[in-house]
């Protein structure tokens, strides 16, 4: 099931890069040839329109658009000039090879705004509890403390909090950090959801430390800090906002996060452990999918994200490295020699698959671990 919604959320992705490219290549009144979904070979054809094929293709991971006029060494007509991709101004060629990261950034707005309309996990006070279904959740564990070593981590689900003489009512923070307070030198149990299932810790000792409620030293303690969080869904005009907000803090995120990679593998101090694959990103999906489509649809928008940013990387097959060109020519007002190109993609593509070699490794590896 995670393998299929991998390929769905995929082919969706790339259908939406590779939309961006059309629609901005029709706009400029650049021939397209060929709008695909899938990868040859080709399964069947919808039909032609306004010069373009739309087809459905075996090879179900993307899509792809075919523009016609990429090859200088081809002759056209003064019609087919007007029409093909290489003939067009530097600008439209740098906004046709933009236009699908653009897309990519809209639909993880969309996305983004979608999860805030639909509702998204959200810290909310005791005194908007009211008529919301709340949740109490670990937002962080001290480290060495009675909560850490007996197993609970950031981001469970508190479900109960008791002794066997008594067991907490109200499940609000402030209650619940009373309630432990009150049990100094105690065993307590927690029960906790985490990853769909319910489980309990059992004497879990309530020890004088800091994390329950305050900063106090000496407060008794297990060590953890709880917040109150509901599925709060936002206003049309607020979700827009916020949704707008996130996608320029994923895409903060991700190029901070990429930029730093890159330097670490450039200075060789790179942990490439850390970084997902296909299968890796596949598992991810599908633990997020298990949690509520909320989570799904905000991973989605978190992958066009990375999408985008990826594609901004000069090398050959990514929109980055054709926009690099473009940009070069138009510095220098000629084509670029065709044996600097040659051997810029004959790297760049070696670059490549060392890269999908290794990723796709650990992703392996991790399923044996």
């Amino acid at each position: 099931m995670s393998f299929i919604l991998f390929v769905a959320i995929l082919v969706i992705l790339i259908v939406v890069h590779e939309l961006g490219h059309f629609l901005m290549a029709k706009f400029f009144g650049i021939r397209v040839e060929e709008f695909g979904i899938g990868y040859p070979p080709r399964a069947f054809t919808i039909g032609t329109f306004g010069h373009t094929t739309y087809t459905i293709n075996w090879l179900p991971f993307g899509g792809f658009v075919r523009i016609f006029g990429e090859r200088l060494d081809e002759e056209y007509t003064d019609i087919e000039r007007k029409q093909a991709f290489i003939h067009a101004s530097k600008i439209k060629q740098a906004a046709v090879l933009f236009a699908g990261i653009l897309f990519n950034l809209v639909f993880a707005w969309f996305l983004f705004t979608l999860t805030l309309l639909m509702g998204a996990p959200t810290a909310v006070d005791e005194s908007e509890a009211a008529g919301l279904e709340t949740r109490l959740i670990v937002s962080s564990v001290v480290v060495g403390s009675p909560a850490e070593r007996a197993g609970l981590v950031v981001g469970d689900h508190i479900i109960a909090i008791k002794t066997p003489e008594s067991t907490l009512e109200t499940l609000l923070p402030t209650q619940a950090a009373a309630f432990i307070q009150e049990r100094a030198g105690k065993q307590i149990t927690v029960s906790y959801i985490r990853d769909s299932e319910a489980q309990e810790i059992e004497n879990v000792i309530v020890t004088p430390a800091h994390g329950v409620s305050s900063d106090t030293p000496g407060t008794p303690a297990v060590g953890i800090s709880m917040a109150l969080v509901a599925d709060k869904s936002l206003s049309f005009w607020q979700a827009i906002i916020g949704g707008f907000t996130s996608t320029l803090v994923a895409l903060k995120t991700v190029t901070l996060g990429l930029g730093a990679f890159i330097v670490s593998a450039v200075t060789g101090n790179a942990d490439w452990a850390q970084i997902a694959g296909p299968v890796g990103i596949a598992g991810l999906i599908g633990e997020a999918s298990s949690i509520g489509v909320v989570y799904l649809l905000y991973f989605t928008a978190f992958i066009s994200v990375n999408l985008a940013v990826i594609n901004l990387i000069p090398l050959p097959a990514l929109d980055g490295g054709r926009l690099l060109f473009v940009f070069i020519e138009s510095l220098i007002r000629r084509p670029i020699n065709e044996k600097i190109g040659t051997v810029f993609n004959v790297l760049g593509f070696t670059l490549l698959i060392l890269l999908m070699v290794v990723v796709t490794y650990n992703d392996i590896a991790r399923l044996f671990v």
